[in-house]
């Protein structure tokens, strides 16, 4: 129930989806530690908020979308203050769990370096309007002067727009997933009406007029110009619809730079959650990888680009749940010694079970990538509480403006 008065709050922090937080808890978005913020009270939320004395690290924001597109949480933050919150929030995250690290500067990727987004597109009466939808709302909010995505992201705007004008219903809008590649956009549609003759005409002619690199339709090919290869090192791969793939070039390079120091020198590493090879393929620069991965399609695509490539060491790939179904010691003994390095990259649950069984194997070097530094410092624990040293993390900021947080981390066996 919403009170009629406005009432007056300090905030007192940000919490982790990067709303301020006052004394109650009571959830204030786009305020920031320090500020008085007047507003109605719905619940645990402020609503209607006016700042009544901005904190010094309040900026204009950058773009001026940001008011009522839901696709950034931070612009009205200065940078450092940004990238000082994000470091905290790791340093908060391992002192739950009793490690300390050296928290290693953050990498922030610049401003317009989005490859890849999911538009948000709804036929109109007059045609069809394409964007982001507002925070927590259901309303498309268009954005010609965006910020955040790569100026050839953006030029596929009107090009998401005629799919909706021959393929979305009234009611529900598509979600149109475009990557760039190396070959031009490639495109994933989800929500469209099913597919029949006429309309499989009608994808096929929009993916010639915009051409298009690939464009799948739920789960069906419609066209593809020439392959939408992403390059991985010195190769080049192509991967399914929709797969995994680091938010940005400059993100993917910190993390690959960080994982690249932790495992040097190794000659035997696995991959653990390898997606299409993001790291598997320019580890096999220097060493054996052994890539595994749940989804065979991704490890198809990994292992075609490395059967291309010239110069590589071997990479030997395996499906498997690693959730369900982890690596055990022996699987990780494979020469009568262990692996002399593990990378790790598993999604925001992290890999309860995996790093148990890594801890039990005894792993010289653990490199380890993740999206969540709740998880990340669980399990930490784990290893840490086996003999690991956790020697230094590297906080990437590749979805800049965001709450959301990456990491790569250094483990070292210490006993």
């Amino acid at each position: 129930m919403t009170s009629e008065a406005r009432t007056t709050h300090t905030i007192q922090r940000l919490g982790h989806q990067g709303d301020g937080v006052a004394e109650g808890p009571l959830f204030a978005p786009r305020t920031l530690p320090g500020e008085a913020v007047s507003g109605l009270v719905a619940g645990s939320q402020l609503t209607e908020i006016r700042i009544e004395t901005p904190a010094d690290t309040r900026v204009q924001p950058a773009c001026r979308h940001y008011k009522s597109c839901g696709g950034c949480q931070l612009q009205h933050a200065s940078d450092g203050f940004v990238a000082t919150w994000k470091e905290d929030v790791v340093r908060r995250a391992l002192s739950a769990q009793g490690i300390e690290a050296e928290i290693r500067p953050v990498h922030t990727s610049p401003a317009q370096s989005r490859r890849r987004a999911t538009f948000a597109v709804r036929r109109t009466k007059k045609g069809a309007m394409a964007g982001f939808h507002g925070r927590a709302s259901d309303v498309i909010t268009q954005i010609p002067d965006c910020k955040l995505l790569d100026p050839a992201l953006m030029a596929a705007i009107p090009m998401a727009e005629d799919l909706a004008l021959v393929g979305a219903s009234r009611k529900t809008p598509l979600a149109v997933t475009v990557t760039l590649s190396a070959a031009g956009l490639d495109v994933l549609v989800k929500n469209g009406k099913p597919l029949d003759g006429p309309l499989r005409i009608s994808l096929a002619q929009a993916a010639e007029k915009h051409s298009l690199a690939r464009l799948t339709w739920e789960d069906e090919p419609i066209a593809m110009g020439q392959p939408p290869e992403q390059p991985f090192g010195v190769t080049r791969v192509c991967p399914p619809p929709g797969s995994f793939l680091q938010a940005t070039t400059d993100g993917e390079a910190a993390l690959l730079k960080a994982v690249k120091e932790t495992v040097a020198g190794a000659k035997r590493i696995a991959d653990l959650f390898a997606g299409c090879g993001t790291f598997s393929l320019p580890l096999a620069e220097e060493a054996e990888v052994l890539a595994v991965e749940s989804e065979k399609d991704m490890l198809a695509a990994m292992d075609a680009g490395w059967r291309k490539a010239k110069g590589l060491k071997k990479i030997t790939t395996s499906a498997r749940d690693l959730f369900r179904n982890p690596l055990m010691p022996e699987d990780l003994k494979p020469f009568g010694a262990f692996y002399e390095a593990v990378v790790i990259d598993p999604p925001r649950a992290g890999a309860e079970a995996q790093v148990a069984q890594l801890a039990d194997a005894r792993i010289p070097v653990i490199a380890y990538v993740s999206c969540n530094p709740v998880t990340f410092a669980r399990d930490a624990k784990v290893l840490t509480d086996a003999g690991y040293r956790l020697n230094w993390v590297q906080p990437v900021d590749q979805f800049r403006w965001s709450s959301h947080i990456e990491l790569a981390a250094s483990f070292f066996l210490t006993d």
